[in-house]
């Protein structure tokens, strides 16, 4: 299991209410389906619960069943298409750990609305009053870290990865790495983010390697 898949596990926690019947879950992931379109479109501009329902096309009490507020709704959105992105790209892992998040965040900047989403949630959950965002990405950060702190370790014992770093150091670079460029490219499209993440990548090989 890698380390975006440990947060979109059946073990995960369900962001708003599931649905107490099989059709109120098969409900609840069609909003979210719909909801990913439309930010993927629009990205999170800001409006309201009720605007969201109306571009989704669904009623505001249908929305509130599921969700407390728009903040959870986003979180809500953000976690299914991580979720569905694992899915589609099941089976599928680069031979080293740092190449999975540098594979990762290609995959983001080809839906720039859910980078967009990415980055304001991060920010949201900064804020003082902030429940669904701060306590999503708490677990997440954590989550990731120590999943890629494992398999670090274990790249560094078969030689990919230089062990002349503490694994630990080095996954919260590559997390600062990958999201801060991420955000660089949001401001300005231009920067070489994929060349810019291989260089990253290409740091961390052992001298052998390079």
């Amino acid at each position: 299991m890698s380390y975006l898949d440990r947060m979109t596990s059946d073990d995960a926690p369900v962001i708003g209410r599931s649905g107490s019947y099989a059709k109120g879950v098969a409900r609840r992931r069609e909003i979210l389906d719909r909801a990913i379109e439309v930010f993927t479109e629009r990205g999170a501009d800001g409006t309201s619960l009720r605007r969201i329902a109306q571009a989704l096309g669904v009623s505001h009490a249908a929305l509130l069943h599921y969700f407390d507020s728009r903040e959870q709704l986003l979180v809500a959105v953000y976690e299914h298409a991580e979720a569905r992105r694992d899915e589609e790209n099941h089976g599928h892992r680069p031979e080293r750990a740092v190449d999975v998040m540098v594979e990762a965040a290609m995959l983001n900047v080809e839906v720039p609305g859910l980078v967009q989403l990415y980055s304001t949630l991060v920010a949201a959950a900064l804020e003082a009053d902030s429940s669904a965002s701060k306590s999503f990405f708490t677990t997440r950060f954590e989550n990731v870290r120590e999943q890629l702190t494992n398999d670090l370790r274990r790249d560094q014992e078969a030689g990919l990865v230089r062990d002349d770093v503490d694994a630990k150091d080095v996954a919260a670079l590559i997390v600062a790495a990958s999201d801060g460029l991420q955000i660089q490219w949001l401001l300005e499209p231009s920067i070489g983010l994929q060349e810019t993440l291989r260089a990253f990548s290409a740091l961390l090989a052992p001298p052998a390697a390079r």
